[in-house]
């Protein structure tokens, strides 16, 4: 689909559910993050979209910047196009560093996959006898390698982060994520809420100074699960009912073999998607 043309902009990249734009200003610097209603999983981007998914996310990434003024981000402020103002960010261009920088309160997911295997996440070890969404005994940083478009992000070790991206920046990432999260995780927590997981990403601006970037803490980004669930269920999918896209991948996991084009989503799986998006912006944002 062509991205959507805004006047003063110049359209550079497109994601699986983002678009950036550049000014047309000369001397300006500042970049248009755009996010779309498009939802992804298993690396393809499916349709039909989720109606007013972009407005969300980016209302939801707003509200967590300002509860975490006190970390640097990317957000400027400016004027934005009233066609995109509900579903935009206004940002400075950073070089941003090739990790996702993923945290983990409980396991689940790939970190759940590795457990059953190695024992360990991302070469962590862990108890013996963890359940599926259980909590683990402290938050764990567990980075993954940012692989290009259309290939598969890699879970990495620490020591393979350091060779990224040098010793004392994965410390940094490493440090900073981990408060990140546990400032977060507290905050959902007054809110009846779980933060399983979480991912990050960072830049750094001319300066030199590490920015948070990109979305945060979003239902995209992000496992929230609902604390009394978690607590009563008596089935690993009762404990962990999500807010955010796992019905998708759940009802795509079930009708798709992963060979070739992905079937279009049923109606009743787009709405009851919609719907975990907004009770999770009411649930926190009241």
């Amino acid at each position: 689909m062509a991205a959507q043309e805004l006047p003063g902009w110049r359209h550079t990249y497109s994601g699986k559910v983002r678009d950036l734009y550049a000014s047309k200003e000369p001397g300006d610097e500042r970049m248009l993050v755009v996010a779309s209603d498009r939802v992804s999983a298993f690396d393809h981007v499916l349709s039909p979209g989720i109606p007013a998914k972009g407005a969300l996310l980016t209302q939801l990434s707003h509200w967590w910047f300002d509860r975490l003024s006190e970390f640097p981000n990317h957000l400027v402020d400016g004027e934005i196009p009233d066609a995109v103002a509900d579903r935009a960010m206004l940002v400075r261009a950073l070089d941003m560093l090739p990790l996702e920088c993923v945290v983990r309160g409980y396991i689940t997911g790939s970190g759940w996959a590795e457990y059953q295997a190695e024992g360990t996440v991302c070469g962590i070890p862990l108890p013996e006898g963890l359940n599926n969404g259980d909590r683990l005994p402290e938050p764990i940083f567990t980075p993954a390698y940012k692989a290009p478009m259309g290939e598969h992000d890699e879970n990495i070790t620490f020591a393979q982060a350091e060779e990224l991206v040098g010793a004392e920046r994965a410390a940094q990432l490493r440090d900073v994520s981990l408060e990140i999260y546990r400032r977060a995780a507290a905050i959902a927590e007054e809110r009846g809420l779980i933060l399983a997981d979480t991912k990050f990403e960072f830049g750094t601006d001319a300066a030199g100074t590490l920015r948070l970037a990109d979305e945060v803490l979003t239902s995209d980004s992000s496992r929230y699960w609902d604390a009394e669930a978690w607590e009563t269920g008596e089935s690993p999918a009762a404990r962990m009912a999500s807010f955010d896209k796992q019905i998708v991948r759940d009802w795509l996991a079930a009708n798709w073999d992963r060979q070739g084009e992905p079937p279009a989503l049923p109606t009743e799986v787009v709405e009851r998607t919609a719907a975990r998006y907004r009770e999770l912006i009411e649930r926190l944002t009241g």
